[in-house]
C-alpha cells in the first residue's frame, strides 16, 4: 500500500521542478535529478543522455528563456516501490528575448505532455527521468495540412 506520504513528496519533487524552471533556477534544478544516468526528451529534440547532457540543455533553455510559466492539469502520481511515475500536461506560458524597447518579447502558449520518473534517495525523492511531448492543437493540424 502506498502512503499519502510518498505521494505527497512526490508531488513536492514535481512542483519544485518546475518552480526551479520558472525561477531561472540551474543550481535548485541541477540538485533535483540523481548523480546517476538519467535521461530527458524535451519535446522536438532527440533522447539527451547523462547529467552533462541533461544538465546543458537546462542551462541552454533558460539562458534563451527571458519568462515561462508552467500551469500543471491532469496531474497523476503513481509510486511502486521507491520509483515514481508523474504523468501531467504543461500548460506553458513562455516570452522571448526583450524588443528594443526593453519590454519582453511576445508570449507564447504551449500545451506538452510530460512524464517525469523519479526515484526514492537518501536525500528525498530525484528525478530519473523528464520526457515532454507536445500535443498539436487543432490550428496546429490545420496549418499542417494546409502546407502539406
Amino acid at each position: 500500500m502506498v502512503s499519502r506520504t510518498d505521494i505527497e513528496a512526490v508531488e513536492g519533487a514535481n512542483t519544485a521542478f518546475y518552480e526551479a524552471m520558472e525561477r531561472g533556477d540551474f543550481d535548485a534544478l541541477s540538485a533535483l535529478w540523481l548523480e546517476d544516468e538519467i535521461s530527458c526528451v524535451h519535446p522536438g529534440w532527440p533522447v539527451l543522455s547523462g547529467r552533462g547532457e541533461v544538465l546543458r540543455s537546462y542551462a541552454l533553455i533558460m539562458s534563451h528563456t527571458d519568462y515561462i510559466q508552467f500551469f500543471l492539469t491532469d496531474t497523476k502520481v503513481s509510486v511502486l516501490g521507491d520509483t515514481a511515475l508523474v504523468t501531467c500536461t504543461e500548460n506553458i506560458l513562455s516570452g522571448g528575448p526583450a524588443e528594443d524597447g526593453g519590454e519582453l518579447g511576445p508570449l507564447v502558449g504551449q500545451l506538452v505532455v510530460a512524464t517525469n520518473v523519479f526515484i526514492r534517495t537518501s536525500d528525498g525523492w530525484r528525478l530519473w527521468s523528464h520526457h515532454g511531448s507536445p500535443v498539436l492543437t487543432e490550428s496546429d493540424e490545420d496549418e499542417e495540412e494546409a502546407s502539406g
